[in-house]
């Protein structure tokens, strides 16, 4: 299979159900309608053709009953009147015909001097022959046997076709006006049912995104059965992983109190140690604790994966800031935040919290004067910007900053989480993190999340 053959069925495999039966229904009316269209003009025009022709046959058989063969003239005579002026009047249209094919003959006045062309057909028949001064004539003819003749007369009644050509055009053209209006007034009527039939799907569809958004917590189920049951399955699965989501929150959340009295009682039975058997194991202490808090701060994020109602981050992340800038006073460090008017994400809390404050607690810990926190937000994504004027790294150290198990304060005392936690968190909402030396000295941070809060659309 070709490449433009996959992509094909790739780009309709995506076509919304609306187009689909649109388009169905278009190749449907567009099949059925010129079919149904063509028969009928077919059965009407052979219809027209044969009445025609049986009003020609009965004028024949008129002119029959009333040729005679007088035996003293030796002439055919016609005596009986047809009563139609048309067979009298030159070049009318409507003519007549008797002839042996040699002396005899007999002719209405319309034909004049002209003559129709003759066939031999013992059976009565029908067909179309070029009259005269260029008219299209339709002509019912048959041989006949007259005593005392020998050979058979051939007699002929013509009549003009274009009558019946304009009766069979004017119906063509009535039917195929009628059918076009039939085919837009079904597409019409079929297009109101699909878009009426799809109706629940719609409302299905801008009700999950109302879940996703966070305006919701589960799918209305006031939908037809065949819905319903989706929606009723959909709800059970979105409670039970909102269920397992909380209950692995709460469990990290009740390990780390339950491992943190141990670390602490450990820390104390450390100081009772010779000075030189305590320095290995507080390294070894500080690993676990900084492995312990670093695995539970991943297990309790909440990440993308759950739905959350939009937040202020400004009113989420105000309560951090404040106490990190008194912090910044204590250390002589001047802490400069630039904010947007008005921002809000679809964010847990706590994971905001987690990454802001990991990344402002590692400028201010390398900071010498200087930190700043920058918000910036656009049509797609939240910017969040954070440096300081500490040493900064080299563009390796950054590259090695970001790998799974580095921290931001291995030169320093604490126990900080480290980029790890925070690139964890920035990996669990699909962002991106970089970071990068802005001048001779200090460490930028950019990181960038999806997490804009939209307003759904009318």
């Amino acid at each position: 299979m070709s490449q433009d053959t996959t992509a094909w069925k790739d780009r309709w495999a995506k076509r919304s159900i609306s187009v689909r039966l649109l388009l169905a229904v278009l190749v449907m009316v567009g099949l059925a309608l010129p079919i149904a269209g063509t028969l009928l003009s077919h059965h009407y025009r052979t219809s027209a053709t044969q009445a025609f022709d049986e009003r020609l046959g009965a004028t024949l058989n008129v002119i029959i009953a009333g040729v005679t063969y007088d035996p003293i003239e030796q002439q055919l005579v016609h005596d009986r009147a047809l009563g139609d002026p048309r067979f009298e009047t030159v070049y009318s249209g409507w003519y007549w015909q008797i002839t042996d094919g040699e002396e005899n003959t007999l002719a209405s006045r319309s034909l004049w001097d002209q003559r129709l062309p003759v066939i031999d057909n013992d059976t009565l028949s029908a067909r179309s022959i070029p009259g005269p001064r260029g008219q299209s004539l339709r002509v019912v003819e048959r041989d006949i046997y007259l005593a005392p003749l020998e050979a058979p007369l051939h007699i002929s009644v013509a009549a003009r076709d274009d009558v019946l050509a304009r009766d069979i055009g004017e119906f063509q053209r009535l039917l195929w006006g009628g059918l076009v209006g039939l085919g837009v007034l079904l597409l019409g009527v079929l297009a109101l049912q699909v878009r009426w039939g799809l109706a629940p799907l719609r409302r299905m569809h801008a009700n999950l995104h109302d879940v996703e958004q966070g305006r919701a917590e589960q799918l209305d189920t006031r939908l037809p059965d065949e819905l319903a049951t989706l929606a009723a399955s959909m709800n059970a699965v979105l409670a039970r992983d909102q269920r397992l989501i909380e209950r692995g929150r709460h469990t990290a959340g009740n390990l780390a109190h339950a491992l943190k009295t141990p670390l602490s009682v450990m820390r104390l039975q450390l100081r009772q140690l010779p000075e030189t058997n305590r320095a290995a194991w507080e390294v070894e202490l500080e690993r676990v604790d900084s492995a312990v808090r670093h695995h539970l701060a991943r297990a309790s994020a909440a990440g993308e994966g759950v739905r959350f109602a939009p937040i202020d981050l400004h009113a989420t992340l105000a309560p951090l800031l404040n106490g990190l800038a008194r912090l910044a006073q204590r250390r002589g460090i001047a802490l400069r935040q630039i904010w947007p008017r008005d921002v809000k994400v679809h964010m847990d809390e706590q994971d905001i919290q987690e990454l802001v404050g990991n990344l402002m607690d590692n400028a201010l810990r390398w900071a010498h004067s200087d930190v700043q926190l920058q918000v910036a937000i656009d049509e797609q994504q939240l910017t969040l910007t954070v440096s300081d004027d500490g040493p900064g790294m080299s563009e390796a150290e950054c590259q090695q900053a970001v790998q799974r198990g580095k921290r931001l304060d291995e030169q320093r005392s604490g126990s900080g989480l480290g980029l790890a936690i925070v690139t964890d968190l920035v990996a669990l909402y699909s962002g991106h993190m970089q970071l990068s030396r802005p001048s001779t000295s200090g460490l930028k941070v950019v990181v960038e999340l999806p997490v804009i809060a939209r307003n759904r659309r009318a």
